[in-house]
C-alpha cells in the first residue's frame, strides 16, 4: 500500500493565490482567528489584493459558511475553527513515547454509500491512520491524543504488536521517500521567496504537506527527515505573520 499519503503535484503544492487563500491563511495562522475588516484591508494589500476585491470575498465566505461576521470583525466559522486546529497539531504534534504498540481500526460497518466511505476514509487519514488493506488502518501508538469514541459506530478499534519489522511495516504503509522530497522542495521554495504574495504560496504549500505528515517515532524515520525543519520554518512564518497584525493594530 502506498496511498496512504496525498501526491503533492510537481509544483510541490504551490497554488496560485486568491482573495479567499490570503484571507484564510491570515486567519488560520491568527490567534483569536478573527480580524476587524480595517485590519483585513491593511494586510492583504502587500497580496496584491485591493480593498474592493477583499470586501467582495469576504461576503462571498460569508454567505459560503467559511467566516462568521460580528459587526466589522470576521472570524472563521466551526468548520474552519476544526481544520485551524488540525493545522496547528500539524506545526505542534503532540507525541509521546513509542514502546513498540500499534493502534489498529478495524472498519465493521457495513451498506455505507460513496460519500460516507469517502468522509470517513478522510477522517482516518487525518488522524494520521494508514490503510493496510481495506478497511483495515494502523499506525505506530506514539501520539498523545485518543481515538475519538464515536468512531467505535463503524469500527473496532485494538492495540496491536505486529510480527513483522516495524521499519518493513512503515515502509509498506507510507511513502516516505516522496514526503521527504517534497518537503525539502517546500524548504527551498520558502527561503528563497521574498515577496509576501510568494512567502504566503510557498508556506500554505508548507502547512497542507505538514498535514500529511505521519508524525512517526524517531526510531522509524530515514536519517535527515525534514518533517521538523519544515515545522520550524512554518512555525517562525507565523509569527511573522502575527507580528504584522500586531503592527497593524498598533498603528491604526
Amino acid at each position: 500500500m502506498r496511498m496512504n499519503m496525498p501526491a503533492e503535484p510537481g509544483e510541490a503544492g504551490l497554488r496560485p493565490l486568491s482573495a479567499r487563500s490570503v484571507v484564510l491563511s491570515l486567519l488560520l495562522g491568527a490567534h483569536p482567528p478573527q480580524l476587524p475588516v480595517k485590519d483585513l484591508v491593511r494586510l492583504v494589500e502587500p497580496f496584491g489584493v485591493g480593498a474592493s476585491t477583499l470586501r467582495a470575498a469576504l461576503s462571498r465566505m460569508v454567505a459560503a459558511g467559511d467566516l462568521r461576521r460580528t459587526d466589522a470583525v470576521y472570524g472563521l466559522s466551526d468548520r474552519l475553527l476544526a481544520r485551524q486546529r488540525r493545522q496547528d497539531d500539524a506545526v505542534h504534534p503532540r507525541t509521546r513515547a513509542w514502546h513498540g504498540d500499534w493502534e489498529m481500526v478495524v472498519i465493521t460497518a457495513t451498506g455505507r454509500g460513496p460519500a460516507e466511505r469517502a468522509e470517513l476514509r478522510a477522517r482516518l487519514v487525518a488522524l494520521r491512520l494508514a490503510e493496510l488493506r481495506e478497511g483495515v488502518w494502523l499506525r505506530p501508538a506514539n501520539l498523545g491524543r485518543p481515538l475519538p469514541d464515536d468512531l467505535h459506530r463503524v469500527a473496532r478499534t485494538y492495540t496491536a504488536r505486529p510480527d513483522e519489522s516495524p521499519q518493513d511495516l512503515v515502509a509498506l504503509l507510507w511513502p516516505l521517500d516522496d514526503w521527504a522530497a517534497t518537503a525539502r522542495s517546500l524548504l527551498s521554495r520558502t527561503g528563497g521567496a521574498r515577496r509576501p504574495a510568494d512567502r504566503l504560496t510557498a508556506f500554505a504549500a508548507a502547512v497542507r504537506h505538514l498535514l500529511t505528515d505521519p508524525v512517526l517515532p524517531p526510531s522509524l524515520l530515514p536519517p535527515d527527515w525534514p518533517g521538523e525543519a519544515l515545522r520550524t520554518a512554518y512555525a517562525a512564518y507565523q509569527r511573522d505573520l502575527a507580528a504584522s497584525v500586531g503592527r497593524r493594530e498598533h498603528l491604526a
